[in-house]
């Protein structure tokens, strides 16, 4: 972050009750970062949220601690947030800091959601990771979530959605957030021009039991809370099935621990099933499910990458037309502040 070149940029580093020496090192060899000490360790989701209410931006961007950046990154995006007076949130392009001529799997050119609430993105669906040819690049397309690992958006607009889910505690608290903006009426872009190079499992590596256990809880937490009325019951029955297979596809590979994960992420979603519909009931009293939704679709992804060998997402039968945690400021160029 310290190499983004943008006028009046305000960097907070939140520190999560670190005990690496990571602060000390911020200190000294970047005075001018601001530091934001917590007493304990809250995890991705409380710490971004108390982290957002030091800045003093408009638009607040929280940047994940394994991701490098292009020196002018920031110009791209809050060129959108001009452009288009609805949009709530951008995410740049998301390409692999080991392999920079392909996208990266977090995030790619945009994230999508079928309709069973499975996460997927232009440029990467499932294992398939696409080569970066420009294929993205010609619009500022919507897109259904902004990737966590640079996820930048209005700083009013964060705090009325209510910020990131703390009960998700990390991962999938993006996508939940993207779903109640949009819900809320606002826009998600993607922004080609700005590009973020991503390391990609700087906190849990894939395969770690612990993340199949937030993937598959969260997930199944956020289909309950946002899914459109009238289809959570068809939505949640077909979603145990699959994840039924998945978590026997993990015991006869030999992964016991994914297995166990995932059967301790339905155990613990079901223990909490009525606190989830209570905050289902919450957000459909302020803003109705039942909206349209940009890249929300197809109907199952997997059955369209595994059975109709659909890699990419421009082959996809649906049109979409489309802080450590940072924080930035702005000023410059129309005298709004990021």
């Amino acid at each position: 972050m310290v190499q983004t070149q943008y006028a009046k940029l305000e960097i907070i580093v939140a520190d999560n009750a670190s005990s690496d020496g990571s602060v000390e090192f911020v200190e000294e060899h970047y005075p001018h970062v601001r530091i934001v000490r917590f007493p304990e360790n809250y995890r991705y989701c409380k710490g971004n949220n108390l982290a957002a209410t030091h800045a003093s931006g408009d638009i607040v961007v929280f940047l994940n601690n394994d991701v490098r950046v292009e020196p002018d990154w920031l110009d791209s995006v809050t060129d959108l947030f001009d452009e288009f007076p609805k949009l709530a949130a951008v995410q740049p392009k998301l390409l692999s800091d080991r392999k920079p001529e392909y996208f990266e799997y977090a995030g790619a050119a945009g994230g999508q959601l079928d309709k069973l609430g499975y996460p997927w993105c232009r440029g990467r669906i499932f294992e398939t990771v696409e080569k970066d040819n420009g294929q993205y690049d010609a619009y500022p397309n919507r897109i259904f979530w902004a990737s966590g690992a640079a996820f930048c958006v209005k700083k009013d607009l964060f705090l009325k959605a209510g910020g990131f889910d703390e009960d998700f505690e990390l991962h999938m608290e993006e996508i939940d957030l993207c779903w109640r903006l949009q819900r809320m009426k606002y826009e998600i872009r993607f922004a080609p021009k700005s590009v973020v190079y991503h390391l990609g499992g700087g906190s849990l590596q894939q395969g770690n039991p612990d993340k199949h256990y937030y993937n598959f809880r969260n997930n199944l937490a956020m289909v309950a809370k946002n899914c459109p009325s009238g289809q959570l019951v068809v939505v949640l029955f077909l979603r145990v099935l699959l994840d039924a297979l998945a978590g026997l596809r993990f015991f006869f590979s030999g992964d016991i621990a994914a297995h166990k994960a995932v059967w301790r992420a339905y155990r613990d979603f079901c223990s909490r099933l009525p606190y989830w519909l209570t905050k289902r009931g919450e957000l459909e009293a302020k803003h109705p499910s039942n909206i349209n939704l940009q890249g929300y679709g197809p109907f199952s992804i997997a059955w369209d990458y595994y059975i109709k060998g659909r890699r990419r997402a421009n082959s996809m039968p649906f049109s979409i037309v489309l802080l450590t945690f940072f924080s930035a400021t702005r000023s410059d160029r129309g005298g709004k502040k990021l």
